[in-house]
């Protein structure tokens, strides 16, 4: 059974290496935010595998953890590029007039 879960963490880490490798080739800047959105789930599929192979199943919450911090910072990352902020859209109404 550990055995598995060595082979899976080896297959981890072979789609995180070709996470990388999307993230700096990749043609436009949304394929290189989703690399790196792979290589962060990767990253928390690795860590699970990780608990399991060392028998420290707490790494489950170390890797959920880890997890709503890439969510977080992909929707903000995203949320810059669309808007050029983090306040988002601007819902100033100011012509360049005095009132």
């Amino acid at each position: 059974m550990e055995l598995a879960f060595i082979g899976a963490a080896l297959a981890i880490l072979v789609t995180m290496g070709l996470a990388l490798l999307r993230a700096f080739v990749g043609p436009t800047t949304y394929d290189r935010i989703l690399a790196v959105n792979v290589f962060g789930t990767k990253t928390v599929l690795m860590i699970a595998v990780i608990g399991f192979i060392v028998g420290r199943p707490e790494f489950i919450d170390i890797a959920i953890v880890y997890a709503l911090i890439n969510f977080i910072g992909i929707v903000a990352v995203l949320k810059f590029f669309e808007y050029g902020s983090f306040a988002g859209k601007s819902t100033d109404r100011h012509d360049g007039e005095e009132h």
